[in-house]
């Protein structure tokens, strides 16, 4: 299911025949695709407000179709077909009726949605004569545009009156929704939220499937031990981390179990869709996000002579978009200066390879692990942080020392928040890049006399 806000796409896939059929694809701008499959629906002679409702419903059929990739989810290469037998009805090459044409252009990017809901209305439709359904009646709607009813009050007759209809949707080019990159232990972000938003809601229809007790964007130890059940019960490789496969699953059954594209739909809610974190970082923002990014520019910087190095502030300011750029430049992207996914993912893979590649004898301080550790996480990237904590005991006892045992508990989090409180960081007690990074620069501060971050100077080049 694509997350976020529902938007217009520039183009729509269309199959034409049925789903399993070797019928060609065409692609063709979601305007054009309107018109045509209005101008194959209904008649152009038909009175003005029975159109508009029928255009509106044949608009929120194909974005339901969308938004929650009814077919993409399900190993299809397209998004909607070009039968009436499934979806709606589309004759590649046809003409458009005139009249039909200039109401599309006005309503393509309006939508139906039931109030306090997010996804367009999965709004059914049949003729009202040879055929007959639960949504509108086309002849129908003009039976009643007769007696003077309005398109919306239309749709109400046929869809409750708990709909409404969202005008001028933005226009942007199609995305599918996968982010291009594994989530795993340690990840962070808004698909990791959308991923535990799914599965809690997907595990009240099958309870084996653990509740996540903080859907938060951290990838925790709950979060791994959901998706392996969820992998095990749907017949998945069971490896606790959410690659395309698993998501576009975890995707399918959400919507099936919200049954997001049926008429009577349970609906999702816009809390379940919010972002956690900024979608995009650009200049003039000031977040903890973008020390983060600053603090992989930093750190990539160092290894690679084409990028630029920055200051780690938290002000998204010219330097960092120059920086931005540079990154962008060296790694085949767009040079906008704005860090959209695929900036991120490819930040990500970077610095990746820096942990993975530099030798540790190259920094006095241990990089940070690329992986978000928080109360139940393990390893020796645990270790590591507990071992500089209690160092840092020594000057400042408020922060308490923790036994250097690898695992992630209570003490651990309260000598971690302990930390973050005297050096002003948000005392979560979860240790992400920025915190990490002060903590590595304060125990460098105190055990070699200097604050040597692994972005300075490292000695070491990769390219």
């Amino acid at each position: 299911m694509l997350t976020g806000t529902p938007f217009i796409p520039e183009t729509i896939t269309v199959h034409l025949g049925f789903p399993d059929s070797n019928a060609p694809d065409v692609v063709v701008d979601f305007a054009s695709y309107v018109k045509n499959v209005a101008s194959s629906e209904i008649y152009p002679t038909w009175n003005v407000s029975a159109l508009r409702a029928n255009i509106y419903a044949i608009v929120s059929f194909a974005l339901n179709r969308i938004y929650t990739e009814w077919y993409r989810s399900r190993g299809y290469d397209f998004d909607i077909t070009s039968t009436t037998q499934f979806d709606q009805k589309f004759i590649n090459g046809r003409e458009y009726f005139e009249n039909i044409s200039h109401l599309v252009d006005e309503l393509f990017n309006d939508y139906v949605r039931r109030k306090g809901r997010v996804e367009p209305l999965f709004t059914a439709f049949c003729n009202g004569t040879t055929t007959t359904c639960d949504g509108l009646s086309q002849w129908g709607s003009q039976y009643l545009a007769e007696r003077g009813y309005n398109s919306l009050e239309i749709l109400k007759y046929y869809y409750g009156d708990d709909i409404e209809i969202v005008q001028n949707a933005p226009v942007r080019s199609a995305m599918q929704s996968y982010p291009g990159i594994e989530l795993k232990n340690g990840s962070f972000g808004n698909d990791v939220k959308y991923v535990q938003v799914w599965l809690n809601r997907i595990s009240r229809n099958f309870p084996a499937i653990p509740k996540i007790p903080a859907a938060d964007g951290v990838f925790d130890t709950a979060t791994e031990a959901a998706v392996r059940k969820f992998q095990q019960v749907f017949g998945l490789e069971v490896t606790g981390v959410v690659n395309a496969a698993t998501w576009y699953k975890i995707t399918y059954i959400f919507t099936s179990v919200k049954r997001l594209a049926e008429l009577d739909s349970e609906g999702v809610r816009f809390e379940e869709i919010s972002p956690q974190f900024k979608e995009n970082l650009s200049i003039g923002m000031q977040s903890i996000e973008v020390s983060m990014l600053q603090y992989y520019l930093a750190v990539i910087g160092a290894y690679y002579e084409a990028v630029m190095p920055v200051e780690i502030t938290g002000y998204f300011g010219e330097q960092t978009e120059r920086s931005v750029k540079s990154f962008q430049r060296v790694f085949g992207l767009p040079q906008t200066g704005v860090v959209d996914r695929a900036t991120r993912n490819d930040l990500f893979r970077a610095y990746q390879g820096i942990v993975e590649s530099v030798p540790p004898q190259y920094t006095y301080v241990a990089l940070y692990p690329n992986t978000v550790l928080r109360e139940g996480a393990s390893g020796e990237s645990v270790k590591i942080i507990q071992q500089y904590l209690t160092y840092i005991n020594r000057s400042y006892p408020n922060i308490p020392a923790v036994s250097d045992t690898g695992y992630f508990g209570p003490l651990t989090r309260q000598s971690v928040t302990a930390f973050q409180r005297q050096f002003g960081i948000d005392p979560s007690g979860i240790v992400g890049a920025v915190t990490w990074d002060r903590i590595a620069g304060v125990y460098s501060d105190l055990r070699y006399g200097f604050d040597k971050r692994p972005y300075q100077n490292p000695g070491y080049t990769i390219k």
